[in-house]
C-alpha cells in the first residue's frame, strides 16, 4: 500500500509540476501586436487567437509602421510594401506565406445582369474597386488594364474603397453592381454573393509577404508567429479559408 501510495504521490507531484510549467509558460508569453491586411480578418485569428490584430489596407498599415506604430508584425497583401519597408530597415526581408485569386462579385439578384467583365463597361453599372495603392485595388488595375478596360470600366466606378472588405460590403448590400475582391472575401459572403471569375490571361499573381518590423521589442515572439504562420499547421488553416498554398 505504501508504494501505491508514494507512486500515486510522486505522479501528483509530476504532473502539478507540468501544471506549473503550462501555467509558467502561458504567463511568460509576450502577446504580439500583428498588422494585416483586411483578407486576413478571419484567418488569421483562427490561426493564432492569442495576439493582438489590427486589420486593413495593407498599405495604410505600412504606412503606420513607418510613422513609428507599435506592430510587431506585418502581414501584407502583396509583398511590395513589406519589401518597401525592409529596404528602410523597418522590417526583416519578407517571405511569402500565402497566394490568392482576384474576383469579380456581384449581388446574389444581379439586378444590372453582370455576367462577364465586359459588362462592366455597360451604362448604368455601378462599380466598386479598392483605392489605388491599397493591393486589391493594384491587382483590380492591372486587371483591366491587361484586359484594355481600363478607361470604359473605371467610367462605371461609383466608390473607392481603403481595403478589400469596404469593396465586399458595398456589393453585399447592395450598394454597388459589381466589385473586384479576393476570392477568400467572395467566400465569406456567399450566401449575398455570385462569384464571376477574371480571365486566365488577366489573373494577377497574387502573393502575400510577411515579416517582423524591426521597432519591435517582442522579436522572438514575433519571430515564432511567423513560423506558425508557415508551418504545415498554419498553411492548413489558412487553406481552410479559401487561401492558395505559397
Amino acid at each position: 500500500m505504501r508504494r501505491v501510495s508514494l507512486i500515486a504521490a510522486v505522479a501528483l507531484l509530476a504532473a502539478a509540476a507540468v501544471g506549473l510549467t503550462f501555467r509558467a509558460h502561458a504567463a511568460g508569453h509576450a502577446r504580439i501586436t500583428v498588422y494585416a491586411a483586411a483578407s486576413l480578418t478571419d484567418a488569421f485569428p483562427a490561426l493564432d487567437p492569442g495576439e493582438t490584430y489590427s486589420f486593413g489596407g495593407s498599405n495604410d498599415l505600412a504606412a503606420q509602421i513607418e510613422q513609428g506604430a507599435p506592430a510587431d508584425v506585418f502581414a501584407s497583401a502583396n509583398t511590395a510594401l513589406p519589401a518597401q519597408l525592409h529596404a528602410q530597415g523597418l522590417c526583416s526581408k519578407p517571405v511569402v506565406f500565402t497566394r490568392n485569386e482576384l474576383v469579380v462579385i456581384v449581388p446574389k439578384a444581379n439586378p444590372a445582369h453582370v455576367r462577364r467583365i465586359r459588362d462592366l463597361t455597360r451604362r448604368g453599372v455601378n462599380v466598386v474597386i479598392a483605392a489605388a495603392g491599397v493591393p486589391v485595388g493594384d491587382y483590380t488595375l492591372a486587371v483591366l488594364q491587361q484586359l484594355h478596360l481600363g478607361a470604359a470600366v473605371l467610367k462605371n466606378v461609383v466608390s473607392r474603397e481603403s481595403d478589400v472588405r469596404g469593396v465586399l460590403a458595398k456589393v453585399a448590400l447592395g450598394e454597388a453592381d459589381a466589385g473586384f475582391v479576393y476570392m477568400t472575401d467572395a467566400k465569406t459572403a456567399a450566401a449575398h454573393l455570385k462569384e464571376i471569375e477574371v480571365p486566365s490571361r488577366a489573373e494577377p499573381k497574387v502573393a502575400y509577404g510577411i515579416c517582423v518590423v524591426s521597432g519591435s521589442s517582442r522579436t522572438a515572439t514575433a519571430r515564432a508567429y511567423v513560423q506558425r504562420v508557415l508551418s504545415a499547421s498554419g498553411q492548413r488553416t489558412l487553406r481552410r479559408y479559401g487561401f492558395l498554398p505559397r
